[in-house]
């Protein structure tokens, strides 16, 4: 079972994506037409774990090579992250130096998502991609992408 991902190939819609990818845009836009705020949807005070997508391909083929319970095995880095931090993370790596604000008229969602990854790591398997780079990785890909 995998946690939230991110990274090439990403949904970047701007309605219909994911936290990271419709961040990810969000800011990038924000950047190019010198728009002063970009608005999170909720408070900002809910965590997430994310993982970068070439970790979760590389636990797969991990497990594939190493597991055979039948008990369910969670992906992920264990790590997580208030959405506020994440945006601000986001922002960074883009290069959007402008306010960013929360619409606490949008839901919040749970308010933490994080995957217990004991057995993975007693497996010998741990993420290598710290979200730093993973967003950055990301960043480049949209940028890719969106050409």
């Amino acid at each position: 079972m995998p946690t939230n991902l991110y990274g090439r190939g990403d949904n970047y819609h701007p309605e219909y994506s994911h936290v990271v990818a419709a961040l990810i845009r969000r800011f990038h836009e924000a950047k190019l037409s010198g728009v002063s705020n970009v608005v999170v949807w909720g408070t900002g005070t809910p965590r997430r774990e994310f993982m970068y997508v070439d970790d979760l391909a590389d636990a797969c083929i991990y497990l594939m090579k190493t597991y055979s319970s039948d008990e369910l095995v969670n992906i992920g880095t264990g790590e997580d992250i208030s959405i506020a931090e994440f945006a601000r993370m986001v922002a960074a790596t883009v290069g959007y130096t402008g306010k960013i604000s929360y619409d606490s008229a949008r839901p919040d969602g749970t308010p933490q998502k994080l995957l217990d990854v004991s057995r993975l790591a007693k497996l010998g398997w741990r993420a290598r991609t710290s979200l730093e780079d993973g967003i950055r990785l990301a960043y480049q890909a949209y940028l890719d992408e969106s050409k």
